[in-house]
């Protein structure tokens, strides 16, 4: 009898790497790369990471709730997005914002250097200004596992 490994035993970023290795490898890097940018701009919010076998997905909070989430990366066989809350009242004069949700709006990213893009800043600074909880001021955000894909197929795009 073969026994699986128990999830719960892993750190949370042991089960994220398991995540991101089932994206294409491109995104892979480009997950990781925009991770670590939006990390950087919003080192006191907790990053909930959610494993949908279609996508992975992490939200940056100021809790433990998705909802509450300012911005969040997704990633599937298509490529990786940052959504914004508040997306439809968001000003968007350069119309970059993709989506028609009552909630968010996304922009596809190519690279994470666009991040730092005045528009995208603008945009950025936005979300938060309108964020229904602000992030705290201090501290450090932590990872949060919010659903487990260990059974979960990969991401990757089928093979014709």
């Amino acid at each position: 009898m073969t026994v699986k490994p128990d999830s719960k035993k892993r750190t949370p970023e042991a089960q994220l790497r398991t995540y991101i290795g089932k994206l294409d490898p491109k995104n892979q890097k480009l997950f990781r790369a925009v991770r670590a940018a939006v990390r950087k701009r919003f080192p006191t919010a907790n990053e909930l990471a959610y494993d949908y076998g279609n996508a992975l997905v992490i939200g940056y909070s100021p809790a433990d709730r998705g909802i509450e989430s300012i911005v969040a990366i997704r990633a599937c066989a298509t490529g990786v997005s940052l959504y914004f809350s508040q997306g439809p009242q968001l000003p968007d004069p350069k119309r970059l914002l993709r989506g028609s949700g009552k909630q968010t709006r996304f922009i596809e990213v190519e690279a994470a250097s666009q991040l730092a893009h005045p528009d995208v800043e603008a945009l950025i600074a936005a979300t938060l200004d309108q964020a229904r909880v602000p992030l705290p001021s201090e501290g450090k955000g932590g990872l949060i596992i919010k659903s487990d894909g260990a059974k979960k197929p990969p991401r990757r795009k089928p093979s014709k």
